[in-house]
């Protein structure tokens, strides 16, 4: 059985999500679980990818380049990273040098950790899946918020349940971190 290479991206955790406009309030721990994460990746030589969001608009009240909200987290921030990747559309992969970057690197399997699980944790996994990347979901590593719009309102907790089971139906394997981090061996 081949051994696959394995890329931990870790998406979007920016200040807006803590003090700004769009709190992640599910699951409970999600951000101790993406440092733990990333601690454990960086121990077991697990290439991280960090990648940042931000609004083309320059007057966008969220994810404004280079306001506050837009920083990554101070624990983030200070973790070791292979490299970082600026986005400004869900997908991870749209318009950025992330496929480029982990086709360089022979890495075939990527581990989505970071916000929002239902937004662009969500698009980045299907993207990768499409692209035939094996996709790891880590499911308490991943973050939403209670969301109300024209179209209805879902809780975080409904939210993130139906990303993960949407996610294991033929795109990702969904993961806790706890398993995944006794996989990498760190």
């Amino acid at each position: 059985m081949r051994k696959h290479i394995i890329a931990c991206l870790v998406i979007d955790v920016q200040q807006e999500y803590f003090d700004g406009a769009l709190p992640i309030t599910h699951p409970v721990g999600h951000l101790d679980c993406i440092l733990n994460v990333m601690d454990k990746a960086a121990g077991a030589n697990v290439p991280t990818v960090f990648i940042r969001h931000h609004q083309p608009d320059p007057e966008s009240p969220s994810f404004r380049l280079n306001s506050d909200m837009w920083q990554l987290h101070p624990e983030v921030e200070q973790r070791p990273r292979d490299i970082l990747i600026d986005k400004q559309l869900p997908g991870s992969f749209t318009r950025t040098n992330l496929g480029e970057w982990l086709e360089q690197n022979g890495i075939d399997t990527v581990s989505i950790a970071g916000y929002m699980t239902h937004m662009c944790c969500d698009t980045t996994a299907r993207q990768a899946a499409h692209l035939g990347l094996k996709v790891e979901f880590l499911s308490d590593a991943t973050g939403t918020l209670d969301v109300q719009n024209e179209a209805g309102a879902a809780t975080a907790q409904e939210l993130q349940n139906s990303i993960l089971v949407a996610q294991q139906m033929f795109l990702s394997e969904v993961v806790g971190s706890g398993e995944w981090i006794n996989r990498i061996g760190s």
